[in-house]
């Protein structure tokens, strides 16, 4: 009889346990974080970063990320009209990676365009990048970054957002292993400071939904 009762408990504890299982794996996992840390310094950072938007009156949502991030690319091409057909401002935050292990992360021609939307801020700008393949892009009529001191500063300013983010982020349970592309950043209709990196389409519809797209 005890053996019966055991078995039967631990079936219940197995398919309970599977039910969990599922909802994190289906739900809970691509849920947006809120952020309740840090929101005064992540708020700060991000106006004065050198974002870029269609100027729209809605609620604003901050994306970072860099020009050959087929996630990022993915978002903008998949999600961005939704956000914009619903009066939302999306303004894209775009850096260049920082060198690792002695490889550069990102070219001399992306150096170059995002020191050019941190400098001009001209949503136009970053249109025209995203036409161009990332391969073909040449950043005609653009400054160059590298040995320009006062462009070079941009870059790294771009890169210094990330390594504050970071941190301040990951305190608040958005991605402890590092930082992801992109990185999505809004409030909510509570007025809730929320993020997700949102590298995966499971993410998107929760955003949507709280940003009324």
């Amino acid at each position: 009889m005890k053996w019966k009762i055991a078995g039967v408990l631990t079936g219940v504890v197995l398919v309970v346990g599977l039910g969990l299982y599922g909802w994190w794996s289906l739900d809970l996992r691509w849920r947006p974080h809120t952020i309740t840390k840090h929101q005064d310094q992540i708020a700060q950072l991000l106006q004065q970063s050198g974002w870029v938007s269609p100027g729209l009156p809605g609620p604003k949502l901050y994306e970072i990320g860099f020009r050959s991030c087929d996630d990022c690319i993915r978002l903008r091409l998949e999600e961005f009209p939704k956000y914009q057909k619903a009066g939302v401002d999306t303004r894209v935050i775009m850096v260049a990676r920082r060198d690792r292990n002695g490889l550069s992360k990102s070219t001399p021609v992306e150096r170059s365009t995002v020191a050019e939307l941190w400098a001009n801020r001209k949503w136009a700008q970053l249109e025209a990048w995203e036409q161009v393949p990332v391969d073909a892009w040449t950043a005609p009529g653009i400054i160059a970054a590298d040995g320009d001191t006062a462009r070079s500063a941009l870059v790294e300013q771009s890169r210094l957002l990330v390594d504050q983010l970071k941190p301040l982020l990951a305190d608040n349970g958005v991605d402890n292993h590092g930082f992801r592309y992109p990185t999505l950043i809004w409030w909510d209709k509570q007025g809730r400071m929320r993020a997700c990196a949102c590298e995966k389409r499971q993410t998107y519809g929760a955003v949507r939904r709280e940003l009324g797209a």
